[in-house]
């Protein structure tokens, strides 16, 4: 299992790590907005396995029809951790985080610290960026990460991908972000925020569970 967070000041926005504070829909970030949504896309360890290493595999972006390039590896320091069950004792050591995994194509798997940058449109609009996997997050029954914004989007803030595998067998996957307009054309007509993390979620959902999804 593996736990790793990454921070450095060079992402463009304040408020790393938001995307996990529990009211973020109520308090979200200054200035931004936030989204939420959560669905349940099956049940069993096969589906939890089968969806964790797609979504470990960039799966969600190239399925939100972003193109993947420039994917960097973090090569400054990390922490890696251990997970703990419910009374607090540690259940394994994690793994090192120098332990890279590929997908087919030879693109090195999410890990915290990475960069990446995609590119592509969503609603009609640009959606190219630079990003950066703030933390990473491999547990029996958690997996997920989160990325943020550091260069060239047409937003400023960051989102996370989570999936949970829980006690009564169901798997859900939830999609949490803030973002603050940082185009022009974005802060003149802010409702376009809203409109395209609307098709970006739906986008993610598609890619990771084309068949089985039952909204929250």
């Amino acid at each position: 299992m593996r736990r790793g967070t990454f921070r450095d000041d060079t992402v463009d926005y304040a408020a790393v790590g938001a995307t996990q504070a529990p009211d973020l829909m109520t308090y979200p970030p200054e200035r931004s907005t936030p989204a939420e949504e959560s669905w349940r896309i099956g049940s069993g360890e096969s589906r939890f396995r089968t969806a964790s290493d797609a979504l470990l595999s960039w799966t969600a972006q190239r399925g939100a029809g972003l193109a993947i390039k420039d994917v960097r590896p973090a090569s400054g320091p990390m922490y890696s951790g251990v997970s703990f069950d419910a009374e607090g004792h540690p259940i394994a050591p994690s793994r090192s985080e120098s332990d890279l995994r590929y997908d087919a194509d030879g693109t090195p798997y999410v890990g915290a610290g990475t960069t990446i940058r995609v590119a592509g449109r969503v609603s009609g609009l640009r959606a190219d960026a630079e990003l950066r996997v703030i933390f990473a997050i491999e547990e029996p029954r958690r997996v997920g990460f989160a990325l943020g914004t550091v260069s060239d989007s047409v937003v400023s803030g960051e989102e996370s991908f989570m999936l949970d595998w829980f006690d009564n067998d169901e798997v859900w996957f939830t999609v949490r972000a803030f973002d603050t307009p940082r185009a022009v054309f974005y802060r003149m007509f802010p409702g376009l925020v809203r409109r395209r993390r609307r098709e970006l979620f739906t986008r993610y959902l598609r890619a990771i569970s084309p068949l089985y999804t039952t909204p929250a």
